[in-house]
């Protein structure tokens, strides 16, 4: 009763009707760890779009397979992907001295070295000589940023807090001068302000910035503790799909990174999407070395690997045809099944065709299909009419002599689905009175949930009784349980599995004799 009932009349009040929407996860939020040109390291940065990348992490780069993972992502129908940029020891940022006002690239690599700035003191008031203007250009991609009126004093306009709210290329290194920079001059005829060294400071050569190297294992992996590495993921809410791309067109991403980032996919409820390994050239090199975690790194259910890697033109080698990482392209694929077929479908089939590939590296005939699709090896095949597709649906549990429960990545992926919907979508059953009325509600809203995956699609059977159950009661949860402050909830589902072979059996009528 929500007030003492103190004179006659109407009371009016409001009753819960116990109804607590589960609101499902997003299924295709990829992410991508690895070098980059430019942008914040060891930083999970949400992008949704290829121009997105470009504007923060500098695009396409040849030192970087990730540039072109996160295209191919996004041209095969991928929707929203973050980005880890990581870089090594020997990576610095770019520092220039402007008239007095020290300089440095928002990040580390080269492309600072394109930066220039300028001074003017065509500010307002124009009396006051505490004020500057201060221009800097990338001179290598155009982007111009101009900041007004702005001062080394104290004060709102203070530059070095300016820079840090609103800059995209440059942070004030070290402290503050006492006075203001110069003005540079005019630039002299025939040259423009940022071809003009009195007119625009630049970074001199002592002072470059340096690209990262090829990351080793320790960079890729970094620390739990302190975020870095695959753990500055971390950062993330949620991710469904991990690709960490080939460092190095000719080598092979470490075991260990690959056994790490399967541990913690699994601890994240996400999918690995592994390349394949260089050495793999031919059905016996594959067949032998496909036997598990020394050849791969893992045999994870939360990773998956595909075969061949992908022949491309290269934009940045004159469109030279080349070999690149296939998880970009096959997490776009994912993305766009989940879009328009739902989860629960196999990101394969006729459906399932890449974009912007011209052939494969290594082309399948069918005989070669059959050897390592019974290892858990997913096939990228060139079909007559259809060109580059899809053509396997396994987990690394996929592999026929593990009998795993777990083979398929769609049955996988639904049921990674529902454990994150559920565990997002439960939270408010902690603390309440445990007991019947919580139970029933549980019930309630748990099978809602799973009666609008059935009305979909997701699962197998006729009705709602052969498709999925939710059990909360008595049974599941003891007096025992209920005095250790612990309620069970039991989800059962019918998963629908691929048609991965299809029989047709063909017989010939034999002509019927007349009597």
């Amino acid at each position: 009763m929500p007030v003492a009932l103190t004179y006659p009349g109407v009371y009016i009040q409001e009753i819960p009707s116990g109804v607590r929407t589960i609101t499902g996860v997003a299924t295709s939020i990829t992410a991508f760890v690895g070098r980059t040109l430019r942008g914040p390291v060891n930083q999970a940065v949400t992008i949704n779009s290829f121009g997105d990348f470009e504007r923060s992490f500098g695009g396409l780069w040849v030192d970087s397979l990730l540039s072109y993972a996160v295209r191919d992502f996004f041209l095969n129908g991928g929707g929203q992907a973050i980005i880890v940029r990581l870089t090594d020891k020997i990576a610095s940022e770019a520092i220039f001295d402007t008239n007095g006002l020290l300089l440095t690239a928002v990040s580390k690599g080269a492309w600072g070295t394109g930066l220039r700035a300028r001074v003017d003191t065509d500010v307002h008031p124009v009396d006051d000589p505490t004020l500057f203007n201060l221009t800097v250009r990338d001179t290598t991609t155009g982007l111009t940023e101009v900041f007004r009126n702005v001062s080394v004093a104290n004060g709102p306009r203070r530059i070095d807090r300016v820079l840090a709210n609103e800059s995209n290329l440059v942070r004030v290194q070290g402290a503050l001068p006492t006075t203001p920079p110069t003005a540079h001059g005019v630039p002299t005829a025939g040259k423009s302000i940022w071809e003009d060294d009195t007119a625009s400071s630049k970074v001199d050569d002592k002072n470059k910035g340096l690209d990262s190297a090829a990351l080793g294992a320790e960079y890729l992996i970094g620390s739990e503790t302190g975020k870095t590495g695959i753990y500055a993921l971390e950062q993330a809410d949620l991710f469904n799909l991990l690709c960490i791309p080939p460092d190095q067109v000719d080598k092979d991403i470490s075991t260990s990174v690959i056994t790490e980032a399967a541990v913690y996919c699994e601890k994240r409820r996400a999918l690995l999407i592994i390349d394949p390994l260089v050495a793999w050239k031919d059905m016996d090199t594959i067949t032998k070395d496909a036997t598990g975690r020394n050849a791969i790194g893992t045999i994870s259910k939360n990773a998956a690997v595909f075969f061949p890697r992908l022949m491309q033109p290269n934009p940045l080698r004159g469109n030279q045809i080349e070999a690149f990482a296939a998880c970009g392209a096959v997490a776009g694929i994912i993305a766009r099944t989940d879009t328009q077929r739902g989860i629960w479908k196999a990101p394969a089939g006729l459906d399932a065709t890449l974009v912007g590939v011209q052939q494969l590296s290594i082309p399948l005939t069918d005989a070669e299909n059959g050897q390592i699709n019974p290892l858990g090896i997913n096939c990228i095949r060139a079909l007559p009419a259809v060109g580059p597709v899809i053509w396997g649906a396994r987990t690394l549990q996929g592999d026929d002599r593990l009998a795993s429960e777990w083979k398929y990545i769609p049955v996988r992926r639904l049921a990674l689905y529902i454990e994150e919907s559920l565990y997002r979508g439960t939270q408010w059953v902690v603390f309440e009175p445990n007991d019947e009325p919580l139970w029933s509600q549980i019930r309630l809203n748990l099978g809602a949930f799973m009666h609008n995956l059935f009305r979909q699609g997701a699962f197998q059977g006729r009705t709602p009784r052969e498709a999925y159950f939710v059990k909360c009661d008595s049974e599941t949860t003891t007096q025992n349980d209920i005095n250790n402050g612990i309620v069970n909830i039991i989800v059962g589902f019918a998963p629908l599995k691929p048609a991965e072979f299809v029989v047709i059996s063909l017989q010939q009528i034999a002509g019927q004799i007349s009597v």
